[in-house]
């Protein structure tokens, strides 16, 4: 799901029979309406990814049943290449992809290659580079990308040691040591993929669930890797957990952090830059539900999260909160959005 501009949500899934399915919110109205989705098309074997890099304007994108990279776009005023039809990108791939713009008319998209190695393809603005850049390493699935400012990217990755791996670009190279070199070990022992975010320039939040299913959390303060340097141990956050976590930034100083516990519900857990983490370091905040897929979740203000969930039923179901009506419509219920998804609401990352 993806939020362009304040009060506007567009969610996308993949509905039983392969293709992908859009709902959107207007700020007082969903589309095309409360329990209905509009068809897109294709035929995708996982969740779309999305992205908007201006106002009105939105970017999806999927692995067809070719295992090639699919692209459709919305340019305020229509879809293209066509409502049904997606433009194809090519190539061979093994995970969902992950995209990032770190600026208008900007779209970076890494995929991970029948040889496990990670792939980069980029927009510039005006045409789409020839190919797929190589960029190394050997995943063992999709990765997570963030940008915290203009022209800067952050890569974490699962390794085959099951370790998190970092590459970063800094506007004129990429770090560690070139496009198709070594990355940073930042240690670890991770189930599944990682999840970052960045709420500012120089500043990055990595989380993953270890093999004893706790929540870990390590951080780049725009100096030194928190809590103990690029190579020590993680910050236990705790928690019996399944999937991937969640995490979204409302503001600078403020986390998020959404994930599935063993007995299916959603457990909530935040920080605040001055007062620590709620409810505390180790604890969470039960939010109900009884979740099939991993959970999604968007900020489109300082003052608002919209989280969603895939139910048993496969239908989307939505919570809210903001600081003047805490969660909406209650800590623990859900708005029923219809439809019947195969995959989670889709993220860009």
């Amino acid at each position: 799901m993806t939020s362009w501009g304040p009060n506007r949500l567009d969610l996308f899934v993949v509905g039983t029979d392969s293709a992908i399915y859009h709902k959107a919110w207007d700020g007082s109205n969903w589309h095309p309406s409360p329990t209905d989705w509009e068809r897109l098309g294709g035929i995708f074997i996982d969740e779309p990814v999305s992205v908007s890099w201006g106002s009105n304007r939105l970017d999806i994108f999927g692995i067809g049943t070719d295992s090639a990279l699919y692209h459709k776009w919305w340019d305020g005023s229509r879809w293209g290449p066509s409502q049904l039809g997606w433009e194809n990108l090519g190539g061979s791939w093994m995970e969902k992809p992950a995209v990032v713009s770190w600026g208008r008319n900007r779209l970076d998209v890494f995929l991970v290659g029948q040889d496990r190695g990670l792939y980069q393809k980029f927009w510039n603005g005006t045409s789409w580079n020839s190919g797929f850049v190589k960029m190394g390493g050997t995943l063992l699935h999709a990765p997570s990308v963030v940008s915290g400012e203009p022209n800067r990217i952050n890569i974490f990755c699962t390794g085959t040691d099951s370790a998190v791996y970092h590459k970063w670009w800094d506007g004129s190279r990429w770090g560690p040591s070139g496009t198709d070199g070594a990355y940073e070990n930042l240690g670890g022992t991770i189930i599944g993929q990682p999840r970052a975010v960045s709420w500012g320039p120089n500043r990055v939040d990595v989380f993953h669930i270890g093999r004893d299913s706790a929540l870990y959390h390590k951080w780049w303060d725009g100096s030194s890797w928190g809590p103990s340097g690029r190579a020590g141990a993680w910050e236990n956050m705790g928690g019996i957990c399944r999937g991937v976590p969640e995490i979204v930034s409302l503001a600078k100083g403020r986390l998020d952090i959404f994930v599935i516990g063993a007995d299916s519900a959603v457990y909530h857990k935040w920080f605040q830059e001055g007062s620590g983490w709620g409810p505390s370091l180790t604890g969470y905040e039960r939010q109900g539900g009884t979740v099939i897929r991993n959970i999604s979740a968007v900020c489109w203000s300082a003052d608002r999260i919209d989280m969603f969930v895939i139910g048993t039923s496969g239908h989307t179901h939505q919570k809210s909160w903001s600081s003047s009506s805490g969660w909406l419509p209650s800590l623990t219920e859900y708005v029923d959005l219809g439809g019947i998804s195969i995959s989670p609401v889709a993220t860009n990352s």
